[in-house]
C-alpha cells in the first residue's frame, strides 16, 4: 500500500469483527512502531500488548466516556513512556502511537486511540481516580512508565466513508517567504 493511501485510510474505527489477528501481523506492526523517531534517540516508548478479551473489556471501563467500544476490539496496545529516559516521553509516545496506527492500517486492520494520560476515570469527577490509576490495578504497567493512550485494534466490522476535505482546509497552512 502506498504511504498516501495508508494515511487516507486511517480512520478512528470503533466497531470490530471477531477475526483474530495473527502473531506475524502483530509482530510487523510492533516492529514498525519500535522504529518511530524519538527526541535525542532516547527510545523511551514501551508497548503493553493485551489480547485477552476479559482484560480488554475491563480496560474499556477505565473512563466513563470514550472507552466503552474497546470491549469489542481483538486487541489493545497500551503506549507507555519511560519518564526517566526522557522528559519528552509524551511526545515520543505520541509519535510512536501514530506510527503504530499507520502500521495497523498498512496490515489491513483498523484502530482507535483512547487517551489515558491526564484523564479522569469519571468525567463528572475530574479530581477523582484517573484512568491510569484504574489500569494500574490490573495491568502490569512497568515501574517508571506512564501510559499515554491505548490503541484498540482489530479487523473493521464496517467500511467508513472517506473523510470530507473542508474547502478551507488549506487555510491552516501559512508559508513564510524568503
Amino acid at each position: 500500500m502506498e504511504f498516501k493511501e495508508v494515511v487516507a485510510k486511517r480512520r478512528s474505527i470503533r466497531k470490530f469483527s471477531d477475526k483474530k489477528i495473527s502473531e506475524e501481523v502483530v509482530d510487523r506492526i510492533l516492529t514498525t512502531a519500535l522504529n518511530a523517531p524519538s527526541g535525542h534517540n532516547t527510545r523511551s516508548t514501551r508497548f503493553l500488548v493485551v489480547d485477552n478479551p476479559e482484560t480488554i473489556a475491563r480496560m474499556s471501563q477505565m473512563r466513563d466516556s470514550g472507552a466503552a467500544f474497546m470491549a469489542g476490539a481483538s486487541m489493545a496496545i497500551v503506549v507507555l513512556g519511560d519518564t526517566a529516559k526522557s522528559e519528552l516521553w509524551m511526545v515520543n509516545a505520541s509519535i510512536a502511537a501514530t506510527m503504530l496506527q499507520l502500521a495497523i492500517v498498512d496490515e489491513g486492520l483498523a484502530s482507535c486511540w483512547v487517551h489515558i494520560a491526564g484523564r479522569a476515570q469519571c468525567k463528572e469527577n475530574p479530581e477523582g481516580p484517573s484512568a491510569t490509576d484504574f489500569l494500574r490495578e490490573f495491568l502490569p504497567l512497568p515501574e517508571g512508565c506512564e501510559p499515554l493512550c491505548a490503541i484498540a485494534l482489530g479487523y473493521s466490522d464496517y467500511q467508513p466513508k472517506p473523510l470530507p476535505v473542508p474547502e478551507n482546509d488549506r487555510d491552516r497552512i501559512t508559508y513564510v517567504e524568503k
